[in-house]
């Protein structure tokens, strides 16, 4: 099984700056996401959540709940969270941090990663196409 974590205002994909982020929903994400995984004979189970805590505790428990594997979208939390960070490098399961847009291309304070130094990969500015990268990944090694 592959946890798919989402962080901040991922909720408002197909509503918020669609000039970046493109008009799929979180729902559109999360079942493409879950199809992807389906097509390599595991699971996707996908979360999202404004608050810091609440992604640190779903790293946390991701091992425990059977995960091989996290996709993780970290949002804003990417560039401030040193806390995010610490719960990559915490936890034994391997982290793929995955960003719809290519971040580097985008406001200076975006080009700096805390998440994605302790991730095992980063993939951004592929859209959804990422997402599946980073589950293809995590589930073939």
């Amino acid at each position: 099984m592959i946890l798919v974590l989402n962080g901040p205002n991922l909720n408002l994909l197909g509503n918020r700056e669609t000039e970046v982020y493109g008009t799929a929903t979180l729902t559109d994400l999360e079942g493409f996401c879950q199809r992807v995984a389906a097509e390599l004979g595991s699971q996707a189970v996908c979360r999202q959540s404004n608050h810091e805590g609440q992604l640190i505790d779903w790293l946390h428990g991701a091992a425990g709940e059977g995960a091989t594997g996290v996709v993780l979208n970290p949002g804003g939390f990417t560039h401030t969270s040193v806390a995010l960070r610490d719960a990559i490098a915490a936890v034994t399961v391997p982290v793929v941090e995955v960003h719809i847009s290519n971040v580097l291309r985008r406001e200076p304070f975006r080009h700096v990663s805390l998440t994605g130094a302790v991730s095992v990969g980063s993939i951004m500015g592929l859209g959804l196409n990422g997402y599946e990268l980073a589950i293809r990944y995590l589930l073939r090694g």
